[in-house]
């Protein structure tokens, strides 16, 4: 039996939103809350990491947070400097 986490996620897709929040938040300098923040208001996190995570996860970490980058600033999650 699989136990969901919160917002119906899996223990996998948590771990792989943690390593993707993490992540992002390095690469634009930013506190890990805040990025967190941004993508949950933004869809981000559930329609796009948490939806995609059987594709997303086989990538590497510098194509997963290139894409999410590029994804929040096509979104105006972020600035498109």
């Amino acid at each position: 039996m699989q136990i969901k986490l919160m917002w119906d996620m899996n223990s996998k897709q948590v771990d792989f939103s943690t390593f993707c929040i993490g992540n992002v938040a390095d690469a634009l300098n930013m506190k890990q809350a805040e990025v967190y923040r941004r993508l949950k208001a933004s869809g981000i996190l559930m329609d796009y990491i948490v939806a995609c995570y059987d594709v997303l996860h086989t990538f590497s970490r510098e194509y997963i947070v290139e894409d999410i980058i590029d994804l929040m600033r096509k979104r105006g999650v972020i600035s498109a400097a």
